[in-house]
């Protein structure tokens, strides 16, 4: 949770994508654990999220470890980096003259993943940053370091339906304390909760459907 009581952390939506279990261990439990995946994830946000950072190219300001929050959806976090692009048709920066087009770039240490994940956190993102400045985002991207390339994410209307949908239900399984069953899959072998989670041993059923099973055997 963030320090504004009913509202959850931004970055916990792709927890939620990836694996609602992974979730509710993380935010509701409050256990972690770390690979060498997420240490060297972390590494290359605490690069980029240097809020005293600010750099100017042409006509682009870049803004790094922007906080971010919406009242609508009960969300708060931090973008990675979020360029500013001077245009007459843009919106005013406070402290700033001028107006710009806002576009934010998440930053991921690996590959492009299958599961969505980092593209409901951009989306997240972005439904914040509207909300804050009352206007309309297109479009973002997220930056991978092992491939050194951007990818340009539209955030369609269905993306957008998707995300608000999964917020909604992140609010209800914390207000419940509820910590969903694994439902094991391929990523559970690379994830660093593995040994937290159990994946393989809670995949097997309760223990009187153990027990019922022995019994029918004998």
């Amino acid at each position: 949770m963030s320090d504004d009581g009913d509202y959850l952390l931004l970055s916990g939506i792709k927890h939620y994508k990836f694996c609602r279990r992974r979730w509710a261990l993380v935010h509701l439990e409050q256990q972690w654990a770390e690979n060498a995946l997420t240490t060297d994830g972390h590494l290359m946000h605490e690069m980029v999220h240097d809020t005293a950072f600010t750099e100017k190219r042409g006509r682009i300001l870049l803004s790094r470890g922007m906080p971010v929050k919406s009242e609508r959806l009960k969300l708060s976090g931090v973008c990675d980096m979020v360029e500013l692009i001077k245009s007459s048709d843009g919106v005013s920066i406070s402290g700033r003259t001028g107006k710009y087009h806002i576009y934010p770039v998440e930053y991921k240490r690996g590959r492009p993943d299958e599961s969505g994940a980092d593209t409901w956190h951009l989306c997240a993102q972005i439904l914040c940053l509207e909300e804050m400045f009352v206007t309309d985002i297109p479009e973002g991207a997220v930056y991978y370091g092992e491939t050194r390339k951007r990818l340009v994410v539209p955030i369609t209307d269905e993306l957008r339906y998707e995300v608000r949908a999964a917020v909604s239900e992140m609010h209800e399984m914390f207000q419940r304390g509820h910590t969903p069953r694994v439902k094991p899959q391929k990523a559970c072998f690379s994830c660093s909760m593995r040994e937290i989670c159990k994946p393989t041993l809670l995949s097997r059923g309760s223990a009187k459907g153990y027990i019922r099973e022995v019994l029918e055997e004998d």
